[in-house]
């Protein structure tokens, strides 16, 4: 089974939420295999979202990141990366699918309920930053098991 990191945003922790988003990611076949609730720093957040500096919403994403405590989780499932993807909806909880997580609990496309890593070396690399190397490095979203995977899929 692959794994893919999650994040349960302010808003939701703030609307008092996280029971029924857990609820949800398991009702969809997710394991939880790590969870913890923590606030982010400026700092720690501007090392998470690095791949946005520049972006016109980056500041915004860091405030609203910063705004509370946050509830971090390493989910496991066939495909994870991909099905938790679909399990929340698009960013923009308008064009969500209705059922999905985002269009039950996002209040903007900024607070959008949730984050899910959108590959495998991104799930990887954000495993490893909140719950380090040896929880990023072991299973199949390793990057030996990604490539075991691909070479896998491509010989089918």
């Amino acid at each position: 089974m692959d794994k893919t990191l999650f994040i349960i945003k302010p808003n939701v922790v703030e609307d008092r939420n996280i029971g029924a988003v857990i609820t949800a990611l398991e009702e969809k076949g997710l394991i939880i295999k790590r969870m913890r609730l923590e606030t982010l720093t400026r700092g720690r957040a501007e090392e998470f979202y690095d791949v946005h500096k520049g972006k016109p919403f980056f500041d915004e994403l860091l405030d609203f990141m910063t705004s509370g405590p946050i509830v971090v989780m390493v989910l496991q499932h066939e495909n994870c990366v991909e099905y938790v993807r679909q399990v929340i909806g698009n960013t923009d909880p308008a064009k969500a699918a209705e059922g999905t997580i985002r269009k039950r609990f996002a209040r903007s496309l900024t607070k959008n309920a949730v984050h899910a890593a959108d590959s495998d070396e991104h799930a990887i690399r954000e495993i490893a930053f909140f719950f380090g190397y040896d929880e990023a490095m072991s299973g199949p979203t390793s990057p030996e098991g990604v490539m075991e995977r691909q070479l896998t899929e491509k010989n089918r």
